[in-house]
C-alpha cells in the first residue's frame, strides 16, 4: 500500500495539468534518506539538483521504520524540504530471514510495484529511472514501459553480475544470488531505454556481457560530490563520534568501506609505514593512520577489518579503526579535521571509489592507490593536489611500499608542496553536472517519444 510522502505534495491526489516546460521522474531508490546506507546518495544528489535542469522528481522508497540499519537523521536535512516523497511499507525482516530474504527491495517487492503503478496512473510522469542496488525493482522496467509507455533509465551504482559472485561456492547465499543475477539481469536490461553506471569499464563488461545492448544508449556517470554537504557540516554541531585528534600528531584518514580486495593495498600501505617507521622513527612515531566506517554497518562496532593486519604488520600503535558507519556529515568531519586524506582503492579496474568526490572537495592533500584502469586514478592525477599511485599488477603494487612511504613522509614533513587541488578537474563530477547529465538523457528519451 502506498504511504503518504512525509515530504511535498501526497502522491494521491489527482494528476495536475501539465504546464508546457513541465518535466517529472520517478526515481526508485529504495534506500533514502535518513537511511545510511551508501547508495542513498544517487538519488538524494538528484532529488536536490534535477530541478535546476529542468526536472521535477518523485523519489519513490521505503518508509525509513522498515530499516534495519540505522538512520541518519542530519542526511536527512540535506534533502530540500520541497521534494515529494513517495515512503512504502516492508515485510518484517524477522519473518523473511527464516526464508533466506533480508533484501529491502524484496521484502517492499509489491508495496514498491504498487506506489509506482499508482504514481504513473495519476501523475504526468515523463520518466523513470531505477537505481540500484538493490537490484530487483529494475524488473519492473518491462511493465512500466508496456502499461504506461514511459522511458525507464536503469542506473547501476555496482554491478549486479560481478566478478566477485562467480567465484562464490555455487550453493552458498552468494553464489545462488550471483545465478539469480544472471538469469534476471538481462530481463530487466531488455526493457531498458537507457543504461548507466558509475564508469566506462562497467558498462564495458555489461556490453560485453549483452552484445545485444545499444552503446549509444550507455553512459558512464560516478555519484559524484556535493560541496553544500561541507556547508552544512560547518553549520553543525560537533558529534561525539567526531573525536578528539591530538594536535601533537600528524592525522591522516580513510573515510568509507574497507572492501575485501583492497587487502591487498593496505598491507603495501603499513608496509611502506613500517619502513617510514624503520628510516625515520621520530618522524613515524608522529603518524596516525585513521580508519573510520571500514565495515559499512552502522552497528556494526567489534568486527575490525584493519587492525588484524596492522597487528599482522607491527604498525597497529600507529592504526585507530572505527569500523562502524558514522553519520554522513561525522564522517566528512574527519576528512577536515586531519592533515591529509588517504584515498584507497581495490584490486579491481572497474573499481571507482565514490568517495574521492568528498576527498577533493574536502581540500585536503591526499595520498591514493588505485589500480592504473580504474577512473578514479585518472581523475585523481588530473586533479592535483597530492600524490597519486598506482598499478597494474600485483608485482608492480608490490613495489609501491617506498613511494608509498615517501607519500606519507610528505604528507607529514611539506603537505604544501603537493600543490591544491584543480577545482575545474573534479567540476564535471559535482553533484548539480551529474543531475544535469541525467537530464540530458531524460531530455533525450522524451523527445525520442514525441516530447
Amino acid at each position: 500500500m502506498l504511504a503518504r510522502p512525509v515530504q511535498g505534495e501526497s502522491a494521491d491526489q489527482d494528476a495536475p495539468v501539465r504546464q508546457a516546460s513541465e518535466r517529472t521522474v520517478v526515481l526508485v531508490s529504495p534506500y533514502f534518506p535518513p537511511s545510511s546506507v551508501a547508495g542513498v546518495h544517487r538519488a538524494r544528489h538528484l532529488a536536490k539538483h534535477l530541478p535546476a535542469a529542468g526536472w521535477k522528481p518523485i523519489v519513490l522508497c521505503v518508509h525509513e521504520s522498515h530499516h534495519q540499519e540505522s538512520l541518519d537523521p542530519g542526511l536527512a536535512a540535506l534533502v530540500p524540504e520541497t521534494v515529494e516523497t513517495a515512503k512504502v511499507a516492508a515485510l518484517p525482516a524477522k519473518l523473511t530471514r527464516p526464508f533466506g530474504v533480508g533484501d529491502l527491495s524484496l521484502r517492499a517487492w509489491h508495496p514498491l510495484k504498487r506506489a509506482l503503478v499508482r504514481l504513473l496512473s495519476v501523475k504526468p510522469v515523463d520518466a523513470v529511472m531505477i537505481t540500484g542496488s538493490p537490484y530487483y525493482p529494475m524488473l519492473f522496467a518491462s511493465e512500466i514501459r508496456r502499461r504506461f509507455k514511459v522511458p525507464v533509465v536503469l542506473d547501476f551504482q555496482d554491478p549486479w553480475v560481478s566478478a566477485w559472485g562467480a567465484v562464490q561456492r555455487p550453493l552458498s547465499k552468494a553464489g545462488l544470488s550471483h545465478r539469480l543475477a544472471t538469469i534476471l539481469e538481462p530481463r530487466a536490461l531488455r526493457a531498458a531505454d537507457f543504461v548507466t553506471s558509475v564508469s566506462d569499464i562497467q558498462n564495458e563488461e555489461t556490453a560485453a556481457r549483452y552484445p545485444w545492448l545499444d552503446g549509444e544508449r550507455m553512459a558512464a556517470i560516478p555519484i559524484g560530490g556535493d560541496p553544500d554537504d561541507f556547508t552544512a557540516l560547518r553549520d553543525r554541531p560537533p558529534y561525539a563520534s567526531d573525536g578528539e585528534l591530538d594536535p601533537s600528531l600528524v592525522h591522516l584518514a580513510y573515510v568509507g568501506t574497507f572492501l575485501p580486495r583492497s587487502d591487498l593495498l593496505v598491507r603495501v600501505l603499513f608496509r611502506a609505514l613500517a619502513l617510514l617507521r624503520s628510516q625515520e622513527p621520530a618522524l613515524a612515531s608522529r603518524i596516525r593512520l585513521h580508519f573510520i566506517g571500514t565495515s559499512n554497518q552502522a552497528d556494526e562496532n567489534l568486527r575490525f577489518r584493519v587492525r588484524p593486519i596492522a597487528d599482522e604488520l607491527g604498525v597497529a600503535d600507529s592504526i585507530h579503526e572505527i569500523p562502524r558507519r558514522l553519520q554522513f556529515l561525522a564522517a566528512l568531519s574527519w576528512l577536515v579535521r586531519s592533515q591529509g586524506i588517504l584515498l584507497i582503492g581495490s584490486d579491481e579496474p572497474h573499481y571507482t571509489a565514490s568517495k574521492i568526490y568528498p576527498g577533493l572537495m574536502s581540500g585536503r592533500p591526499f595520498l591514493s592507490l588505485f589500480h592504473r584502469a580504474s577512473s578514479a586514478h585518472a581523475i585523481l592525477t588530473a586533479a592535483g593536489g597530492g600524490r597519486a599511485l598506482s598499478f597494474t599488477t600485483r608485482q608492480e603494487l608490490e613495489a609501491l611500499d617506498l613511494p608509498l612511504a615517501e607519500g606519507l613522509r610528505t604528507l607529514a614533513l611539506g603537505p604544501e608542496t603537493l600543490g591544491t587541488v584543480d577545482r575545474a578537474a573534479y567540476a564535471p563530477y559535482v553533484a548539480h553536472n551529474i543531475a544535469a547529465r541525467f537530464a540530458g538523457i531524460f531530455d533525450r528519451l522524451v523527445a525520442e517519444r514525441g516530447g
